[in-house]
């Protein structure tokens, strides 16, 4: 079955549509130029509400601190978008994170839209990606998924546009020869999700403004409708 995650959810009543829609995952933005921006304290709040089966992810960006907003928020995921050299301190803490009470999950976020421009380095990252294996000193859940989106280095998200996940397919197949899963992110929406699923065939989807009524607030209509085409189309792929 398909991973779905509703993402840049700033209130209760969002991330309750969304847990009643299906979705597996909510996400929460900590980056601060996002408009979907949220504090510690309100996702606690949030998370304490939330049934456990649904995963509880937190967004940072480069080199954001994450480890004390993790404790402080409850949450359990991090999602890390890789901007230039903003990798190595997220690197860092993910290589502690078995010293923490309870499993926490680590995924890489690319923004990949440079990265199609040349067919060069669409084929090198396939390569790296099917040589690419989790490293058995890693924790089970971290490093081995990667969420392809369709921000840009100086945009890492939030843009609203789609990758061509045509030209993304030998990235795709790449990273499924090296054993990683792929969550496609970025532009998606209920009309188009459907072809992405059937392009890339991901492990996950991730969603925030094409399900949204305005920045920072979802439309119940947009998330339900969103959860059962992934559902419609999961069963045709």
């Amino acid at each position: 079955m398909t991973w779905v995650k509703i993402c840049g959810i700033t209130n209760l009543e969002d991330a309750l549509v969304a847990v009643d829609a299906g979705a597996d995952a909510v996400g929460f933005v900590f980056y601060e130029k996002s408009p979907r921006k949220v504090e510690a304290t309100t996702v606690r709040a949030i998370v304490e509400k939330v049934p456990k089966a649904v995963e509880k992810v937190g967004v940072f960006v480069g080199n954001d601190d994450w480890l004390d907003i993790v404790w402080a928020a409850g949450l359990d995921a991090v999602q890390q978008v890789i901007i230039m050299n903003g990798a190595g301190r997220g690197l860092e803490r993910a290589t502690g994170v078995g010293a923490l009470p309870q499993p926490l999950r680590v995924y890489t976020s690319l923004p990949i839209a440079d990265l199609l421009e040349e067919d060069e380095r669409i084929q090198g990252l396939a390569a790296d990606f099917a040589r690419m294996r989790k490293s058995a000193a890693m924790p089970d859940g971290v490093f081995d998924t990667f969420f392809l989106d369709a921000g840009t280095l100086q945009q890492p998200g939030g843009t609203g546009n789609a990758f061509d996940w045509r030209k993304a397919v030998p990235i795709a197949e790449g990273m499924r020869q090296g054993g990683l899963k792929l969550v496609v992110a970025g532009g998606l929406n209920p009309d188009n999700v459907a072809e992405a699923i059937e392009v890339l065939k991901p492990w996950g989807v991730d969603v925030s403004s094409g399900v949204e009524a305005r920045p920072g607030k979802k439309d119940p209509d947009k998330v339900r409708a969103f959860v059962q085409a992934v559902r419609r189309t999961e069963k045709s792929v």
